[in-house]
């Protein structure tokens, strides 16, 4: 058959009209004589027994003329509407190599970027095959390949029906429904009765495996659209989907009826995978169980046997196409990753430096805070012991030996006297060379009279000299501010302080059965809660009138 070249402007332009029509079969350019118009209707919508072969050798000789003279848009559309032919005969093998060629073609053009509707039909046709060849995961990579590339709505309608047939393959008909609801709810207010009748039959199928109202008059519709669209593949869908609706309800009579129109409509088309559907669906309405038994076996063997013989050449293009892209760029690459690998390193390193010397400043300087205000507090414990108190004492030994002088006098001066010696007491230095355990044991039993009983737990199991001497002048601090205002506020005549470490943090329980409190930062908690916090450690409070007081320190 010979034919005429057209132009590639008017090529690319019919490309790109073409490529995902129908079910995402056609690419191909529209022709100029009524041959091109003939063929291309034979492959998309065959009538007659001879279509779908008659289109197959048309395109076969017309990519290899269109390859010899270097058309490789028109070569690309003649491989598609090729997979698409071979495919409707049930010759998968050829029909993915098909795909592959076409795709390799597309991968050597300059404007590859350009033919994204040719890849999107391309990677669905894909899908169809692998969905075909019961190979259900690499079918959804091809959906979903070629889903993250469609810009048009028509497009994704079209591979989200086809993703959800698989779902459909596998019983997993929820999620079928879910696609097919959605698709058909952004369908239902478009004119095409093409795309409305490919989502509603397949609705209608879901739903009738779920026993869903609406299922039979869903397919049925469907059926309807496709009649008026003459659509011969579409009709043989929706006959047998009515077929199994009526099989799946024991109306043998009815899905007998549907069942013929499946065969006959698959030897209209001269499709031998729809022969197969039909027949099949003919045997499994058949009461003879050895019929049922030989279908079962065969369908086991056909399937065992397409696993067995699927060959991948999708993987082989990839694979391919990666090898070719690495052996051209090899020495560039390496290039390129030796420079990218000396620029990450320096500025890892560099980054490494600053991180660490903000946290080695911070810490230093958090410390030498701290320091300093400890030494500034044991420095004022110092100056008001031997400057205020010292001199305070020498007035209340000459006051003494005064007989003039009131009693009451001395004793308030004696009571200001105790109190600069309980400040200095206070702040004073800890020796950190003594065992702190027993200093801070100490101290605590120094509260202890004969109202008040003091009672610590696990204080001793702590290996103190472990903890800094930052943390441990905390906690002593801390302790001892809590420890005077039980004594000088609370009233309490039992206290109990329990130890223990969880990880590197030091948790310590103080409570009292004092009178409690109504909580509001006084000086002194707002202390102890500045002390715990410049060491990233918490302190919290828990009291109220009559209720004691408790306090949970963590450093």
């Amino acid at each position: 058959m010979k034919y005429t070249k057209v132009s590639l402007l008017f090529q690319t332009i019919l490309f790109s009209f073409f490529a995902i029509s129908l079910p995402l079969i056609s690419i191909a350019q529209t022709p100029i004589d009524s041959s091109y118009y003939y063929y291309y209707g034979a492959i998309n919508n065959p009538v007659h027994p001879n279509d779908l072969p008659s289109g197959i050798n048309f395109y076969i000789q017309k990519k290899i003329t269109d390859l010899n003279s270097k058309d490789t848009l028109s070569a690309i559309s003649d491989l598609r509407l090729l997979a698409i032919g071979e495919f409707k005969i049930g010759n998968n093998f050829n029909s993915e190599n098909h795909i592959v060629e076409a795709l390799n073609l597309i991968q050597s053009m300059s404007s590859k970027d350009t033919l994204i509707d040719a890849k999107v039909g391309l990677y669905n046709q894909l899908g169809r095959i692998y969905r075909a060849s019961n190979n259900p995961s690499e079918a959804i990579k091809s959906y979903d390949n070629a889903l993250q590339i469609a810009s048009k709505f028509k497009d994704s309608v079209i591979l989200l029906n086809n993703k959800a047939n698989i779902y459909k393959d596998q019983l997993d008909y929820e999620n079928a429904l879910d696609i097919y609801t959605l698709l058909y709810q952004k369908q239902v207010y478009s004119n095409d009765k093409f795309q409305i009748a490919l989502v509603l039959n397949n609705l209608g199928y879901v739903q009738s495996k779920l026993n869903l109202p609406n299922a039979l008059k869903n397919i049925k519709q469907a059926l309807k659209y496709r009649e008026d669209t003459k659509n011969l593949v579409g009709l043989h869908a929706s006959n047998k989907h009515l077929a199994e609706y009526y099989l799946d309800r024991k109306d043998t009579a009815k899905a007998l009826i549907y069942a013929e129109k499946v065969l006959s409509l698959a030897n209209k088309i001269n499709s031998s995978s729809l022969k197969l559907e039909g027949i099949s669906l003919l045997m499994s309405m058949n009461k003879n169980p050895l019929i049922h038994e030989y279908k079962r076996m065969t369908d086991s063997i056909s399937i065992a046997n397409q696993i067995a013989e699927n060959k991948n050449a999708f993987l082989k293009y990839n694979v391919a196409e990666e090898q070719k892209k690495t052996q051209a760029s090899q020495l560039l690459q390496e290039v390129e990753f030796r420079k990218r690998l000396v620029y990450q390193f320096l500025v890892l390193f560099v980054l490494m430096i600053l991180i660490g010397s903000y946290f080695i400043y911070r810490n230093k300087y958090r410390k030498a805070r701290i320091e300093e205000i400890y030494k500034t507090e044991t420095r004022i414990s110092k100056k008001v012991h031997d400057e205020v108190a010292n001199d305070m004492y020498k007035v209340m030994t000459s006051l003494e030996n005064n007989a003039g002088i009131d009693s009451k006098v001395i004793d308030e001066m004696e009571k200001i006297y105790a109190k600069t010696r309980d400040i200095s007491r206070e702040n004073s230095a800890i020796d950190f060379h003594q065992d702190f355990g027993i200093q801070l044991n100490d101290l605590l039993f120094g509260y202890k009279n004969n109202t008040v009983t003091v009672v610590t737990r696990n204080l001793s199991k702590i290996n103190w000299e472990a903890v800094q001497e930052l943390n441990k002048t905390a906690i002593y601090r801390v302790l001892q501010e809590l420890m005077t205002n039980m004594r000088k506020h609370s009233k309490a005549t039992s206290v109990a302080l329990v130890f223990h470490k969880v990880g590197p943090k030091i948790h310590i329980d103080y409570r009292d059965n004092g009178v409690g409190c109504d909580l509001f930062k006084k000086n002194g908690l707002q202390h102890t809660e500045s002390r715990i916090a410049s060491l990233n450690g918490t302190i919290t409070f828990e009291s109220k009138q009559g209720d004691g007081f408790k306090a949970t320190i963590i450093i």
